[in-house]
């Protein structure tokens, strides 16, 4: 795969010294990354910068979306001490915007939101000022589920929508994309002040007319920000990627997106869910007029 990827996806490579500092810190605290379990290509970046975006309710996801590398299965109990680790992790790296994601756990009644609201509310006791991001999934649409996590108050809530509503038989049979609209509608409905997230991969046999739709979609539920990047298979028994989209077309994404009423977008080829997370969010502060004044077009 690698040696057939278009030019523009050329890295510098990852310093093993720091990779390796990386790894035994997680390793020892017994936490997972979405950067490792999704083979993530700026993972050498991203651990170069002392920062991760953590994998919480374990590493082994219940649903079986033909595009992720992420182990499906059964998974195990939700270890209690995580939590824990994470803060330790997040207090050794001194990280001040911490981005934390799970595997879809459909085996719990939650869903997984009560781990998700002990991450966030230790985070918020014990490290002054941190800005918590987390990427959630759609807890099979329950609103006790969502109300649990929105009361925590993170800064902001992302939850991937990943592609257009045509492709989710192939790419997320277990998923349902109106139900992921919902979801971010009703975190806008339960709070205003949350920033809301979603994100697309492209080149899994997408139209751009339809990419357009869902960025439509996407701000009638009064999205905040997006993000969209290029598909990569992650091995042959992985759904497979149709077509590598230019630079230039994901640049007029981005411009599409602007027009639109999004805060920002971060739109090229190696974009991904939590891809300059802080850079992001501090769009988003500095045009607090936005946010505060963004009006819902849903009933």
């Amino acid at each position: 795969m690698k040696g057939r990827l278009p030019v523009w996806f050329n890295q510098k490579p990852a310093d093993p010294e720091t990779m390796l500092t990386m790894e035994r810190l997680l390793d020892g605290l017994h936490l997972h990354t979405i950067c490792e379990s999704a083979h993530c290509p700026n993972i050498g970046e991203c651990f170069s910068r002392k920062t991760a975006t953590f994998l919480i309710l374990g590493d082994v996801c219940t649903r079986h979306c033909t595009f992720c590398a992420v182990d499906k299965g059964h998974p195990r109990p939700v270890d209690e001490a995580e939590p824990r680790h994470l803060l330790e992790a997040a207090e050794k790296l001194n990280l001040s915007y911490i981005v934390v994601t799970s595997v879809t756990r459909d085996d719990l009644v939650d869903g997984g939101a009560s781990q998700f609201v002990t991450v966030i509310n230790l985070l918020h006791e014990n490290r002054d000022g941190a800005v918590v991001e987390v990427l959630i999934p759609d807890f099979r649409g329950s609103a006790e589920a969502l109300k649990a996590v929105v009361a925590a108050r993170p800064e902001v809530i992302n939850h991937n929508v990943e592609t257009v509503p045509r492709l989710y038989p192939r790419v997320r049979p277990e998923a349902d994309y109106s139900r992921s609209l919902e979801l971010l509608f009703r975190v806008k409905k339960l709070d205003p002040k949350i920033v809301t997230k979603s994100g697309l991969m492209l080149g899994l046999g997408e139209t751009r007319e339809e990419v357009v739709e869902v960025m439509t979609d996407l701000r009638e539920a009064n999205c905040n920000l997006l993000t969209i990047g290029q598909y990569l298979q992650p091995s042959p028994q992985h759904h497979p990627v149709v077509r590598f989209v230019s630079p230039e077309e994901f640049a007029e994404y981005r411009d599409t997106g602007k027009d639109m009423g999004f805060i920002e977008v971060a739109s090229a080829p190696l974009v991904r869910s939590s891809f300059q997370a802080a850079e992001l969010y501090a769009k988003v502060k500095g045009d607090a007029h936005s946010l505060d004044s963004s009006s819902f077009t849903r009933v």
